[in-house]
């Protein structure tokens, strides 16, 4: 007694493939029966998919790249400024009424925080202060320019090419010394090795001691346009009234960074004398919230490009029941003579869908490879990063399989509940 169910499900479950089978079949024929009308459909939702997953593929490979741009270091590290850059303007009466940070304060930070492994303290000038750099009738770029402490390079993962970085002694003497990235050194140096030479900043003759590697950065050759020079030393030449310090501190192993920044504020507040309850005149950063910034600003943005590429699916979709309605009149009396014979509405159903999901499936596929061949066309020419996973791939398929099936519902609804013999009178 107990075989006979589970033979009459085993039939069952054959009959469906059977039944499934003969619907793909009948569905491949009307689609090479109508292959300009078919061949239209598919590419409209080919075009909506490859859209999508284009800016999938580039938005994920941005974000990474950004991310790696921002954490390139070996270890996690915190920023120390006078106000913080992600939610507050640097010119607002607020933040001009605060100290500034000054070497002593990083001195104390290097004092009083054991979890703190380097400390640098770096001067920076107000946005949008460049400067270009001079050697007889050669000069560079407009680029940053900052002074910095001897162990900026323990913190920044930047690689010396040529030469070094300027040493303590340097720093302490205010040295006239520089460090220039791969953009100034290919401007001015395009032919020879640039260490031992002298280029001019402002007024005075500085001695390049070393070249930074090119980096790649995202923002292109921008990324590898900037010098550096000792931070006694541009206090002394180069300085303003509106530049900033910074302090950036990267983290001990096996210490947190929690801890280090509770460390670092502690230490300031003591050194700054602040009354308890007040608020810190001065803002900590780590890394990391560099990177989340980024996460939500490029989440944010890759949202509004899927949604507005999704645009042309949703176009091809309404192709998509416009043709399945045009396809199930021409097959009105096609459908009667099947349900005459006995075919029930639920396989007129499922032929009708599977028709309409088949189609936007190929398209899909189609769309799929569209996609990333276009992603990496514009990563070879415009140099944007791509990535794209799996994941990614299966979700873009079954979402152009989908449209055909939320789009092709009522046509084949419609299909289903036709009246067999005012469906045989049809001419």
């Amino acid at each position: 007694m107990s075989e006979r169910p589970s033979i009459a499900g085993r039939e069952n479950r054959f009959e469906r493939s059977a039944l499934l089978m003969e619907n793909a079949r009948q569905a491949i024929d009307v689609i090479r029966g109508r292959r300009l009308r078919s061949g239209l459909l598919i590419l409209g939702v080919a075009i909506g998919v490859a859209a999508i997953l284009a800016v999938v593929a580039i938005l994920l490979g941005l974000g990474e790249k950004i991310e790696d741009d921002f954490t390139a270091a070996d270890q996690p590290y915190i920023s120390v400024t006078r106000y913080d850059v992600l939610s507050e303007a640097p010119g607002s009466a607020a933040v001009l009424a605060r100290k500034a940070i000054t070497p002593r304060d990083a001195e104390e930070v290097a004092k009083q925080c054991d979890a703190a492994k380097d400390v640098d303290f770096r001067y920076s000038p107000r946005q949008g202060r460049l400067w270009r750099l001079t050697r007889g009738s050669e000069k560079t770029q407009a680029l940053s320019l900052a002074g910095t402490s001897e162990k900026f390079p323990r913190i920044h993962p930047f690689e010396i090419d040529n030469g070094r970085y300027f040493n303590e002694e340097e720093v302490l003497h205010r040295k006239a010394v520089v460090v220039l990235a791969w953009g100034p050194a290919k401007d001015l140096f395009p032919n020879t090795d640039p260490v031992g030479a002298s280029v001019r900043i402002g007024p005075r003759e500085y001695t390049v001691v070393g070249t930074i590697e090119r980096r790649k950065s995202i923002v292109g050759s921008m990324g590898d346009n900037f010098a550096l020079i000792p931070y006694t030393t541009y206090r002394k030449d180069l300085m303003q009234r509106d530049d900033e310090g910074q302090i950036v501190v990267s983290i001990r192993e096996g210490r947190s960074i929690d801890e280090c920044a509770r460390q670092i504020e502690e230490a300031l507040r003591r050194s700054r004398r602040l009354a308890p309850g007040s608020d810190n005149d001065f803002a900590v950063l780590s890394s990391e919230a560099f990177v989340g910034t980024v996460r939500r600003v490029t989440g944010a943005v890759g949202i509004v490009l899927v949604v507005i590429s999704s645009i042309g699916l949703l176009v091809g979709g309404i192709g998509v029941m416009n043709i399945m309605l045009v396809s199930v009149t021409e097959r009105t009396r096609e459908v009667g003579l099947r349900i005459s014979l006995g075919a029930r509405r639920r396989d007129v159903l499922q032929q009708f869908l599977t028709e309409a999901v088949l189609l936007t499936g190929i398209g899909g596929i189609l769309g799929v490879a569209t996609g990333l061949s276009a992603a990496w066309g514009v990563s070879r020419s415009f140099g944007f990063p791509w990535r794209i996973s799996p994941f990614w791939i299966v979700v873009a398929v079954l979402f152009s399989a989908a449209i055909g099936l939320v789009f092709g519902i009522y046509p084949a609804n419609r299909a289903a509940r036709m009246d067999p013999i005012e469906a045989l009178r049809h001419e």
